[in-house]
């Protein structure tokens, strides 16, 4: 059993795939997304601060999407906790999750910046 740690910040095969192979498309994606997730990083802390159990749902239910995308196995994990989160309107444990989310998003923009 690997810890999560030992998962792929970004799995360039996975990320390659979903734009066809076209290293160019995937490169400008990253630069979109680069500029994106601190914005909704915010609207994650938002939603925690407020209790706004919909905003968590729907904001990390769509970087979740963005990231696996990008093969990001920690980043999709976090986004996927806060999602069910939202969901079930238990926010209580949001901002550790946000914290570890904030965590494996600086490793994968690390990672995308070197493509």
């Amino acid at each position: 059993m690997s810890a999560p740690s030992m998962d792929p910040v970004l799995d360039r095969e996975v990320a390659l795939s979903r734009v066809g192979g076209d290293v160019e498309l995937l490169k400008e994606i990253a630069v979109l997304f680069l500029s994106e997730y601190p914005k909704i990083l915010d609207e994650l802390r938002s939603a925690a601060e407020r209790g706004d159990a919909r905003r968590m749902e729907r904001t990390a239910h769509s970087l979740k999407g963005s990231v696996s995308n990008f093969g990001a196995c920690a980043a999709v994990e976090a986004a996927r906790s806060l999602e069910a989160m939202g969901r079930a309107r238990q926010l209580e444990q949001a901002v550790q999750v946000i914290r570890t989310l904030e965590l494996a998003l600086a490793a994968l923009g690390a990672e995308l910046e070197q493509l």
